[in-house]
């Protein structure tokens, strides 16, 4: 059963964690300081998905197997007896010192995160006259966001690190670097320009439709550990298209490594995970490249500052897209190296954020003067 003392004690650590100087300067009342402190929070989101994906890489999600704290404490040092007890059962996990604060500490960033979204939403109301309503109504999405994230944490543990709900904790986080992304667009934008053209929002949408999916199936295989299923590249251990399970593997709903009737998981299956995610890559690297040639056609004429912004984005989508690439093919050949897995899953939140960037600039050119 959770304490009140436990909660208490989470809660003072979220408001340590999250205090940023930053977010006072927020509260005189200027839009570049608000978009400051937003960058601020979106810089430590992307930080936390790094270190959430270190925690899934170093097998630490079950370093403390219950939640919000670890053993009912709010730390892994009053619960030191009892890490040391699993720890000697089992000396390489799911529970080690080691894991539990690394588990541990992800929480707490996530919560401190949590905070500063909270903070977020109290300025941008109390300040609602020089921000603007639609900005307040943004963040309290981000705030229902940030919360339904936090629940998909809990269910990480409570579940036993079960594929689909740690696959939607990533797929969460990633949707709130979007938002946030968003965001300092939103700040930007003056009420009389918000209104995109119809024509220009298909074809940004659905880019980021597909992104999105070839994320969704990233972290599938990573959640699936079926990275080394194929073990060379381009071919999938020797042939171009070998013989794929796609019925367990993208069986949504089963345990860790079982399918959904209890078997082991057959190599088969993880395999199919394995060759979706590289057809999907291929997919994205085509459509990205079709977005760009979209941008171009319909940028505003003379306007200068558009064609600075879009030029220095798209230069920054093509840098980020080479990157996945890269280090998607290193993961493969180097045998899923950790800072190649790392860099991976930040790539995956940096696409995203120069998409989200290059959809504003696409659907509110007039707003870029």
């Amino acid at each position: 059963m959770i304490s009140w003392q436990l909660i208490f004690q989470l809660l003072l650590i979220a408001v340590f964690v999250g205090s940023i100087p930053l977010m006072y300067s927020a509260s005189k009342g200027s839009l570049n300081q608000l978009q400051n402190v937003v960058w601020v929070i979106l810089f430590l989101t992307f930080d936390l998905i790094l270190f959430g994906a270190f925690t899934r890489l170093t097998d630490s999600g079950l370093g403390c197997p219950d939640w919000p704290g670890c053993y009912g404490h709010s730390n892994p040092i009053m619960a030191m007896d009892q890490i040391l007890e699993a720890q000697s059962q089992m000396p390489f996990g799911p529970v080690t010192v080691t894991k539990a604060w690394i588990e541990m500490l992800h929480r707490y960033f996530a919560s401190g995160v949590g905070f500063l979204i909270v903070c977020l939403m109290a300025i941008t109301w109390f300040k609602r006259a020089i921000f603007g309503r639609r900005v307040f109504y943004f963040c309290c999405g981000l705030f229902l966001l940030v919360s339904l994230q936090g629940a998909f944490g809990a269910l990480t543990v409570t579940m036993r690190l079960q594929p689909m709900i740690v696959t939607m904790h990533l797929m969460l986080a990633l949707l709130l670097v979007v938002g946030l992304t968003a965001l300092t667009e939103v700040i930007q934008i003056r009420d009389g320009v918000f209104k995109p053209k119809m024509y220009s929002l298909l074809i940004p949408m659905l880019l980021m439709l597909i992104v999105y999916v070839q994320i969704f199936l990233g972290a599938w295989v990573s959640t699936n550990y079926a990275v080394l299923a194929c073990f060379d590249f381009p071919q999938c251990n020797g042939e171009w298209m070998p013989s794929l399970d796609f019925l367990n593997g993208f069986t949504w709903w089963r345990e860790l490594g079982k399918t959904a009737a209890g078997d082991n998981l057959n190599t088969q299956a993880l395999m199919a995970i394995h060759w979706t995610h590289r057809v999907g890559a291929l997919i994205v690297t085509v459509s990205i490249s079709l977005f760009l040639l979209f941008l171009h056609q319909i940028r505003p004429y003379g306007n200068a500052q558009w064609s600075a912004r879009a030029a220095y984005w798209k230069k920054y989508l093509l840098f980020v897209l080479c990157i996945q690439i890269l280090s998607g093919i290193s993961n493969v050949i180097f045998q899923w190296p950790m800072m190649a897995a790392l860099i991976h899953t930040g790539g995956s939140a940096a696409l995203l954020i120069g998409l989200t960037k290059l959809t504003s600039l696409s659907l509110y050119p007039s707003a870029h003067q």
